[in-house]
């Protein structure tokens, strides 16, 4: 039965792709950055819903009420492919840091070009680090949410992996409020195998951090002490210790 889901998910996916692509590419450069997000995001709501409809997920999204009226950071755990669609519609209009090679994928990376990213080149980690505290601060300033997965790549559930700080220093720098978000959307839609799993998706938005007169390490202590309990509460596989410190940690892109 997960496999005829999965396969019933997935041809709805690609035709929203398809129909969302040539009905909504043509027009969204034409419009103004908000609406071009609410128009785009279109295509998010329609995959969410679409995900719980086929696959029998049920959502439980909590502490909504968190969410701060300006721009922020927003900081979350990174399982699959799910929370960069759902984190988009959560608090948009919101720029996502990612990885380059995803905006040259025909329709889907034309669409997330539009909407401003910070796309990062993975093979130069330093001009990566410059781009992201030079962009995310210009993208705050300009009024948009910045979404940053501070593990740097995909986690699998039951896997842990040392939090970079970029996230943070943004924050600070700006003056704006770190929102932390935890999720075990990994659990339901794996991200390395193609079968959705049903059950609960829960969803923990956290209260904003504030960073002014802090530096982005205390902060971002704080973030992964957050995350990582939120995880314990709402995960169902077992969360492991921390990994242990290391040294020069680079700035990663998104997968």
């Amino acid at each position: 039965m997960n496999v005829i889901r999965s396969l019933l998910f997935y041809l709805g996916y690609f035709l929203a792709i398809l129909v969302c692509g040539g009905l909504f590419l043509p027009v969204a450069p034409l419009l103004p950055l908000q609406a071009r997000y609410r128009l785009l995001n279109l295509y998010n709501h329609f995959i969410t819903a679409w995900f719980r409809w086929t696959c029998g997920v049920r959502y439980r999204v909590s502490g909504r009420e968190h969410l701060p009226e300006g721009p922020c950071v927003i900081l979350a755990n990174h399982q699959c492919e799910w929370e960069t669609i759902y984190l988009q519609i959560l608090k948009p209009p919101v720029c996502t840091v990612l990885k380059q090679e995803l905006l040259r994928i025909p329709l889907f990376g034309w669409g997330l070009r539009l909407l401003h990213p910070i796309a990062l080149d993975r093979s130069k980690p330093a001009r990566a680090m410059r781009q992201v505290l030079t962009q995310g601060v210009q993208r705050l300033n300009e009024g948009l949410s910045v979404l940053i997965f501070p593990e740097g790549t995909r986690v699998a559930p039951g896997e842990r992996r040392r939090y970079n700080k970029s996230g943070t220093v943004i924050a600070c720098r700006a003056g704006v409020p770190v929102l932390p978000v935890a999720h075990n959307a990994g659990e339901r839609w794996p991200g390395r195998h193609w079968v959705k799993n049903p059950g609960l998706l829960s969803v923990v938005v956290g209260e904003p951090i504030a960073t002014e007169g802090r530096t982005p390490e205390e902060v971002l202590v704080e973030v992964e002490a957050w995350i990582e309990a939120r995880l314990t509460e709402i995960s169902e596989v077992p969360r492991p210790e921390a990994p242990a410190p290391d040294r020069g940690r680079r700035v990663r892109s998104t997968s």
